[in-house]
């Protein structure tokens, strides 16, 4: 099948106990190890090791994780990677603690996505015998698990055929220049599965984090979590609202160190065979934020 989901992100925060105080009592993962500066968690309906990895010193993105499915899903990825020019290195069991063996990305973002088949496997919350809906003492707004990411790119366009070339994922909506199929690409959502979108691009600095996300069930959530953010005096950057594009509802937010987080809920299922949406620059703001239909001036300049 190949890549199966995001597994994880890996970010620097510049104060680890400030961060720990929002990833674990506001968002609610639950830590699993903390060695070497690195501080290590995942969501309660998570079963592998870990989904997010802090990192004191600095801010921004240092690299995400994808899982496949077969271990020899790994050496076709490499050398997918390699015919479309990107370098590839190889990483060992290890060198991540409780990942396996697999391959490390320099992408034409200048992004590092690492790629592995298997984690170490400790389990849900609610495990898989006769399991409950959810944990009964929750934290936060006790996040489930990581969702997806938005990053930048100069070449979108680059960037969408490097993903369905070496991912193979494929597009499900897309902000173009125009209707024309030639037209210039300003964003693309991209998925894999059935999931509305795992990665998606937009175009900026090379290199860059937009954000990434942790998936909610519904509205009441989504607007729950607001909640809980205002009571912890986190910075909410816009939201609760909806997506025109993905349909998703959000709001985003950001940690203490400025690295912009997101809660999703929503969305439609996801197929190689629909047609993709596209959205043009007039329209944008409707894309991101549908109710308002205005973007923002943090939106659109803050990165990481």
């Amino acid at each position: 099948m190949g890549v199966l989901r995001m597994g994880y992100a890996h970010v620097r925060v510049t104060d680890m106990a400030e961060a720990k105080e929002h990833y674990a009592n506001t968002l609610g993962l639950y830590e699993v190890l903390e060695e070497d500066g690195r501080v290590y968690y995942k969501g309660w309906d998570e079963w592998d090791h870990h989904s997010v990895v802090l990192e004191e010193g600095g801010v921004g993105l240092v690299k995400f994780g994808f899982k496949v499915q077969y271990e020899d899903d790994i050496d076709d990825i490499e050398k997918k990677a390699q015919s479309f020019g990107c370098t590839v290195a190889r990483m060992s069991e290890g060198e991540n603690p409780e990942v396996s063996d697999g391959i490390r990305i320099f992408t034409p973002s200048e992004h590092v996505f690492e790629v592995y088949h298997s984690q170490t496997l400790i389990g849900t919350e609610v495990g898989t015998h006769n399991p409950e809906s959810f944990p009964r003492h929750l934290v936060g707004v006790g996040v489930p698990a990581i969702d997806h990411a938005l990053i930048t790119a100069a070449d979108v366009k680059g960037m969408e055929r490097f993903l369905t070339h070496t991912f193979g994922f494929f597009a499900t909506e897309r902000v173009q220049t125009s209707f024309d199929v030639d037209a210039d690409h300003i964003g693309t959502w991209m998925t894999s599965t059935n999931q509305i979108h795992q990665l998606a691009v937009i175009q900026g600095p090379q290199g860059k984090l937009h954000h990434f996300a942790f998936k909610l069930a519904d509205w009441t959530e989504v607007g729950h979590a607001a909640d809980l953010f205002s009571m912890d005096e986190v910075s909410i950057d816009i939201g609760p609202t909806r997506h025109g594009i993905t349909r998703g509802q959000t709001v985003y937010f950001f940690d203490p160190s400025g690295n912009r987080n997101e809660v999703f809920a929503g969305g439609y299922a996801a197929y190689p065979d629909r047609p993709v949406s596209i959205w043009t620059p007039d329209k944008l703001a409707k894309g991101i934020f549908y109710h308002a239909r205005e973007l923002n001036d943090s939106f659109t300049s803050v990165l990481t």
